[in-house]
Protein backbone atom coordinates (compact mmCIF):
# COMPACT_ATOMS: atom_id res chain seq x y z
CA UNK A 1 0.00 0.00 0.00
CA UNK A 2 1.12 3.53 -0.74
CA UNK A 3 -0.23 6.44 1.28
CA UNK A 4 -1.17 9.58 -0.70
CA UNK A 5 -0.93 13.01 0.87
CA UNK A 6 -1.32 15.84 -1.63
CA UNK A 7 0.30 19.09 -0.52
CA UNK A 8 -2.15 21.25 -2.51
CA UNK A 9 -5.27 19.56 -1.12
CA UNK A 10 -6.90 20.64 2.14
CA UNK A 11 -5.19 19.12 5.16
CA UNK A 12 -6.97 16.24 6.84
CA UNK A 13 -9.14 17.42 9.74
CA UNK A 14 -8.86 14.05 11.45
CA UNK A 15 -6.60 11.00 11.74
CA UNK A 16 -6.62 10.01 8.05
CA UNK A 17 -4.72 10.51 4.80
CA UNK A 18 -5.92 11.83 1.46
CA UNK A 19 -5.87 8.33 0.07
CA UNK A 20 -4.20 4.99 -0.46
CA UNK A 21 -3.15 3.12 -3.56
CA UNK A 22 -3.32 -0.66 -3.37
CA UNK A 23 -2.90 -3.03 -6.32
CA UNK A 24 -3.25 -0.18 -8.83
CA UNK A 25 -6.44 1.25 -7.30
CA UNK A 26 -6.66 4.60 -5.50
CA UNK A 27 -9.16 5.07 -2.68
CA UNK A 28 -9.58 8.73 -1.70
CA UNK A 29 -10.89 10.22 1.48
CA UNK A 30 -13.92 12.45 1.09
CA UNK A 31 -13.17 15.96 -0.14
CA UNK A 32 -15.09 19.05 0.87
CA UNK A 33 -15.32 22.33 -1.00
CA UNK A 34 -12.49 23.92 0.98
CA UNK A 35 -9.24 25.74 0.25
CA UNK A 36 -5.89 24.04 0.87
CA UNK A 37 -5.78 25.71 4.30
CA UNK A 38 -9.11 24.06 5.17
CA UNK A 39 -11.27 27.17 5.13
CA UNK A 40 -14.64 26.62 3.41
CA UNK A 41 -15.01 28.01 -0.09
CA UNK A 42 -18.21 29.80 -0.85
CA UNK A 43 -21.69 29.55 0.56
CA UNK A 44 -23.46 27.93 -2.41
CA UNK A 45 -23.60 24.30 -3.46
CA UNK A 46 -22.12 25.28 -6.84
CA UNK A 47 -19.06 26.94 -5.27
CA UNK A 48 -18.46 24.11 -2.83
CA UNK A 49 -19.05 21.36 -5.41
CA UNK A 50 -16.59 23.04 -7.78
CA UNK A 51 -13.86 23.10 -5.13
CA UNK A 52 -14.64 19.56 -3.93
CA UNK A 53 -14.18 18.32 -7.52
CA UNK A 54 -10.92 20.28 -7.82
CA UNK A 55 -9.69 18.78 -4.53
CA UNK A 56 -10.45 15.25 -5.75
CA UNK A 57 -8.48 16.09 -8.91
CA UNK A 58 -5.48 17.22 -6.86
CA UNK A 59 -5.44 13.87 -5.06
CA UNK A 60 -5.89 11.95 -8.32
CA UNK A 61 -2.89 13.79 -9.76
CA UNK A 62 -0.77 13.18 -6.65
CA UNK A 63 -1.48 9.46 -7.03
CA UNK A 64 -0.58 9.45 -10.73
CA UNK A 65 -4.05 9.29 -12.25
CA UNK A 66 -6.85 11.58 -13.39
CA UNK A 67 -10.62 12.00 -13.66
CA UNK A 68 -10.84 9.72 -16.72
CA UNK A 69 -9.67 6.78 -14.61
CA UNK A 70 -12.25 7.20 -11.84
CA UNK A 71 -14.26 4.02 -11.46
CA UNK A 72 -16.70 5.05 -8.71
CA UNK A 73 -17.59 8.07 -6.64
CA UNK A 74 -19.64 8.46 -3.52
CA UNK A 75 -21.19 11.88 -3.07
CA UNK A 76 -22.75 13.23 0.09
CA UNK A 77 -25.14 16.18 0.09
CA UNK A 78 -26.35 18.10 3.12
CA UNK A 79 -29.59 18.80 1.23
CA UNK A 80 -30.96 16.61 -1.57
CA UNK A 81 -32.65 19.73 -2.97
CA UNK A 82 -29.13 20.62 -4.18
CA UNK A 83 -28.96 17.46 -6.35
CA UNK A 84 -29.48 19.16 -9.74
CA UNK A 85 -27.09 22.03 -9.01
CA UNK A 86 -24.48 19.57 -7.69
CA UNK A 87 -24.83 17.42 -10.83
CA UNK A 88 -24.32 20.44 -13.09
CA UNK A 89 -20.89 21.00 -11.54
CA UNK A 90 -19.96 17.31 -11.08
CA UNK A 91 -20.55 16.42 -14.74
CA UNK A 92 -17.93 18.98 -15.88
CA UNK A 93 -15.22 16.97 -14.09
CA UNK A 94 -16.35 13.35 -14.17
CA UNK A 95 -16.96 13.24 -17.93
CA UNK A 96 -16.30 9.49 -18.14
CA UNK A 97 -19.48 9.01 -16.07
CA UNK A 98 -18.10 6.66 -13.38
CA UNK A 99 -20.42 4.57 -11.24
CA UNK A 100 -21.78 6.73 -8.42
CA UNK A 101 -23.80 6.80 -5.27
CA UNK A 102 -25.22 10.10 -4.06
CA UNK A 103 -26.90 10.33 -0.69
CA UNK A 104 -28.22 13.02 1.62
CA UNK A 105 -26.70 13.13 5.08
CA UNK A 106 -27.74 14.96 8.21
CA UNK A 107 -24.53 17.03 8.45
CA UNK A 108 -21.04 17.18 6.99
CA UNK A 109 -17.79 18.33 8.60
CA UNK A 110 -17.25 22.09 8.89
CA UNK A 111 -20.85 22.76 7.84
CA UNK A 112 -20.04 21.73 4.25
CA UNK A 113 -22.81 21.32 1.69
CA UNK A 114 -21.19 18.40 -0.17
CA UNK A 115 -18.39 15.86 0.00
CA UNK A 116 -16.96 13.61 -2.73
CA UNK A 117 -14.83 10.48 -2.44
CA UNK A 118 -13.48 8.49 -5.37
CA UNK A 119 -12.04 5.13 -6.37
CA UNK A 120 -9.75 5.27 -9.42
CA UNK A 121 -7.42 3.15 -11.46
CA UNK A 122 -3.83 4.36 -11.22
CA UNK A 123 -2.11 4.64 -14.59
CA UNK A 124 0.88 2.35 -14.90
Amino acid sequence: MKQINAEKAPKAIGPYSHGYVSNGILFTSGQLGAHADGTPLGKTIEEQAEQACVNVGIILEAAGTDYSHVLKTTCFLADMNDFAAFNAVYEKYFVSRPARSCVAVKTLPAGALCEIEAIAEVKE
